[in-house]
């Protein structure tokens, strides 16, 4: 049943990374992102069906548009590739839970983020909403359904993360960080939250530290200054992959490590 769950939401995601290259291209520009429909950039031919198969349709075409023969950046497929990965690991991780949906929104959201705020050092407001809306109905439901056990937890650390993210954008005055990170935080505290303070703890420490860690390798590689701005959203959002799939572990080994448990 799990390997079956787990390859059933690898397709979907890998369906569903396809539609991601839409957003992270055409959302930043203030695009449709239903018409026009998807075309080569350099020649404009509209992309065949069978040329938008996730993944493989890039292996056959060796790379290149059918049509004028250029080239197709790798991101594509990696793109749908990581989101079908992660969808399986969600499905592997949690099973099929109410949980698990609230879960891809974010996941999927993730993606997006995390490659738009490579591109363009912004979190678009769009793509957060769409996920606290998603993720926030999800939640919802099932609090009414299962009860509402998880439910102040996943609000506590909503409110934590939130406080962390929107105290050092006021302190800094917008410098540490941008008005996009304060928002995406409390969508991830509150998924996070949900599952327990390992969960939240965890990522919320995690997407610090690996920030502190790129940081001091890109200064040390000689590929960015002091004042140099990175984006922190990539950080942000592996911190909470960290805490989604390895928090609740990693804070019980801490615990027991400092004497706590």
């Amino acid at each position: 049943m799990t390997l079956l769950l787990c390859l059933t939401l690898g397709v979907l995601g890998l369906l569903i990374g396809s539609f991601l290259n839409v957003v992270i291209y055409r959302v930043p520009e203030g695009l449709s992102l239903v018409r026009p429909g998807s075309a080569c950039p350099a020649c404009g031919h509209a992309v065949r069906p069978y040329d938008n198969v996730p993944v493989l349709s890039w292996l056959l075409l060796h790379g290149r548009c059918r049509d004028c023969r250029t080239r197709i950046p790798v991101r594509y497929p990696l793109v749908e590739l990581a989101t079908g990965v992660l969808f399986a690991l969600v499905g592997w991780r949690f099973g099929l839970t109410a949980y698990t949906p609230a879960v891809l929104v974010v996941v999927a959201a993730g993606v997006a983020l995390f490659m738009i705020d490579l591109d363009h050092q912004r979190l678009p407001f769009a793509v957060t909403g769409a996920a606290a809306l998603g993720a926030g109905v999800v939640l919802a439901a099932d609090a009414v359904a299962n009860g509402a056990g998880h439910l102040p937890a996943a609000l506590l650390w909503a409110a934590i993360w939130l406080g962390v993210y929107g105290g050092i954008w006021l302190l800094t005055a917008g410098r540490g960080m941008g008005l996009g990170d304060v928002a995406l935080a409390p969508v991830l505290g509150l998924v996070l939250g949900w599952l327990g303070a390992g969960a939240g703890a965890v990522g919320l420490a995690a997407g610090f530290l690996v920030g502190a860690l790129v940081g001091v390798g890109l200064l040390a590689a000689g590929r960015a200054g002091r004042r140099a701005r990175v984006p922190h959203g990539p950080f942000l959002l592996t911190g909470a992959a960290v805490g989604l799939f390895a928090g609740g572990p990693l804070w019980s080994g801490y615990l027991q490590a400092v004497g706590l448990a």
